[in-house]
């Protein structure tokens, strides 16, 4: 593993972090205009840090937990920006937000009770919700207009991933990184106990 390239990789997963507090501030100063060029950045850094980890394999445990941390502070950062720059968004989309609040509020409940920490496994539904996710929060500061299916589609598959996570806590004994679905989490187990079978 080549420590400057993990250095460069978690320091660019630590940004997405660090400019939490700079773009809450920005969210009370109604600066939007600074304030969605750094929100663009953020989700920018998610894709960048990413390809980096998978090409120069500096892909490790503490890096996982970063990368999860940041992706979900510089959601909900996006959430907050975008229910005070439109308060009516909230009404319009009460009850699908309601939902995907209470999807993920079980799943992180699951996994600090079973492993004590939140999850790290970046399934392949994950990144597709991320992507979906990242893309309908930037472009809706910077478009006129966003179509309601686009935020529909987002909406499902954050769900589905959501839903997804939570089974895969449930087969997973033991907290693991990067796991890419489902189907990877039953061959996992069922090698784990194959192997416990054979050390009796």
């Amino acid at each position: 593993m080549s420590r400057p390239a993990l250095y460069i990789v978690n320091g660019i997963t630590l940004y997405r972090i660090v400019v939490v507090p700079l773009l809450l501030l920005l969210i009370l100063r109604r600066e939007w205009d600074v304030w969605r060029w750094f929100l663009a950045a953020s989700f920018l850094t998610d894709a960048i840090d990413g390809y980096l980890a998978r090409k120069y394999k500096v892909i490790s445990r503490a890096g996982a937990i970063l990368d999860s941390i940041g992706d979900d502070l510089t959601v909900l950062v996006a959430i907050i920006g975008l229910l005070v720059f439109d308060p009516s968004f909230l009404r319009r989309e009460l009850l699908a937000v309601i939902l995907l609040i209470f999807l993920y509020c079980v799943q992180l409940t699951t996994a600090l009770v079973k492993y004590g920490r939140p999850t790290s496994f970046h399934t392949w539904l994950a990144k597709a919700a991320a992507v979906l996710q990242g893309t309908f929060l930037i472009l809706y500061f910077f478009v006129p207009r966003m179509p309601q299916a686009f935020f529909v589609s987002t909406a499902v598959l954050t769900g589905l991933d959501l839903i997804e996570e939570t089974v895969m806590i449930l087969l997973l004994p033991n907290w693991e990184p990067d796991i890419r679905g489902i189907a990877e989490a039953l061959k996992n187990r069922s090698r784990r106990k194959k192997t416990n079978a054979g050390g009796q």
